[in-house]
């Protein structure tokens, strides 16, 4: 399959309203720009979101069985009431299995994942959610005129880029 040209990094944080808000922006942009762009989620839980990190923890266990997304986007939908409780009503709605998801949560994979993110987040100047990368280039602005107009350059340049090796 043909990669798509435009990587959307997002550092976010399950439990933080500015991050729950760019959700159905980013799904926007991939219905505007069909194959053109992916969103890569990158976890940065804020410390002082006392269930941040549990959010992400739960995401990333749903991920093998093949509902990330679909937990991603429940848990913003709940951003602002996140418990143990909320998780287990996730996992109901969605029809995971029970016990994969918690032995998915005991995985050390995903505390070492979510410590990737965060530390990567860090190095590359993160230091609130979301941040937003596109194609390795830190948004200033996160409206959707200004992503729309940030991907619609990078798309003119990889055009002329291609149109020139074609030329040669």
């Amino acid at each position: 399959s043909h990669e798509a040209p435009m990587v959307i990094a997002v550092f976010s944080d399950f439990q933080w309203a500015y991050c729950a808000r760019l959700v159905p922006q980013l799904e926007q942009l991939l219905i505007k720009y069909p194959g053109k762009v992916k969103v890569v989620f990158k976890n940065f839980p804020i410390r002082s979101h006392s269930y941040a990190l549990k959010a992400a923890m739960a995401a990333l266990a749903a991920e093998p069985l093949g509902k990330f997304w679909e937990f991603h986007d429940t848990l913003f939908n709940n951003y602002n009431r996140l418990n143990d409780q909320k998780i287990q009503e996730i996992v109901e709605v969605l029809g995971l299995d029970e016990t994969k998801f918690k032995e998915q949560q005991k995985n050390p994979a995903i505390t070492e994942s979510i410590r990737k993110d965060y530390e990567e987040g860090i190095r590359i100047g993160v230091r609130g959610t979301p941040t937003i990368f596109i194609n390795g280039k830190k948004l200033r602005d996160r409206g959707m005129q200004s992503m729309e107009a940030v991907i619609e350059k990078e798309l003119q340049k990889q055009q002329e880029k291609s149109q020139k090796e074609t030329a040669q």
